[in-house]
């Protein structure tokens, strides 16, 4: 039958999902709700903060609603990439196992990382709905399939850099490092409408912003001025996924040869 093997791969990377939220979070106190917890208080932290500090309108646009779309992606981002690094490092006495593939591992990985932030998201959105700082989706799925482009985007890089990582040990000590760098580029603290014409063009050749501007014109519809190219990300992630999967493949023999 065809949906046997399906079923197969499906049951095994649910394990290692399991595997990896008791692994990561342990079996006490809070547990496995951090995997939603640890996002929403941090994006909750910044809405806070930035609350105090900064005007109750950016551009036209409420503090809130702004932030969330634009840190709750950054998590998202952020997450995917330095838990990859160390999926192989972490699991490799289960690769031992046949039916265990280092494909698995990296799908438990990503799929945690996007149910965790997806969930984080819509708490956040129901709690500012519900306090009367944003209303519903005026696109909702546009929002969607920024999420979810960005979520492609974020597996590519991901995958390559992690592939990096299981050849060059220094690359754990640099991604954090570049995470910070890649900041004024990610969209999450600006938009692309805020950036004269020429400037404009150098931040959109970057993919990642384009995500994002997707999800705020998704949430606030014509009301702001957003710019876009919805196949930008998709085109990007599907070509470092490649990528990444033909690098980990070709550094997944260096470590059998270990």
């Amino acid at each position: 039958m065809i949906f046997e093997p399906i079923s197969r791969h499906a049951t095994i990377v649910i394990s290692l999902m399991l595997r990896e939220i008791i692994t990561r979070y342990g079996r006490r106190g809070l547990g496995f709700l951090w995997l939603v917890g640890e996002p929403l208080l941090f994006t909750g932290a910044v809405i806070l903060l930035w609350s105090f500090i900064k005007a109750p309108y950016q551009h036209g646009i409420r503090l809130a609603p702004f932030v969330m779309t634009g840190y709750m992606a950054l998590i998202m981002f952020r997450h995917m990439i330095s838990y990859s690094m160390g999926a192989v490092s972490g699991n490799l006495g289960l690769l031992f196992h046949q039916k265990i593939k280092i494909l698995h591992v990296y799908m438990a990985r990503f799929l945690l990382e996007l149910g965790g932030t997806t969930l984080a998201f819509l708490i956040v959105y129901l709690v500012l709905v519900a306090f009367g700082q944003v209303g519903w989706p005026a696109d909702p799925l546009l929002l969607y399939y920024g999420w979810m482009s960005l979520f492609v985007l974020s597996v590519g890089i991901a995958l390559v850099v992690s592939a990096l990582a299981m050849e060059f040990d220094v690359i754990e000590r640099i991604v954090p490092v570049l995470m910070y760098a890649i900041l004024p580029f990610s969209g999450a603290f600006s938009m692309a409408a805020w950036l004269p014409p020429t400037y404009r063009a150098i931040y959109l050749a970057v993919p990642i912003p384009h995500p994002v501007e997707m999800m705020r014109a998704g949430v606030f519809g014509e009301f702001v001025e957003t710019h876009y190219d919805p196949l930008y990300p998709l085109f990007w992630g599907g070509l470092l996924t490649v990528l990444g999967l033909i690098m980990i493949s070709r550094a997944k023999e260096h470590i059998d040869a270990d």
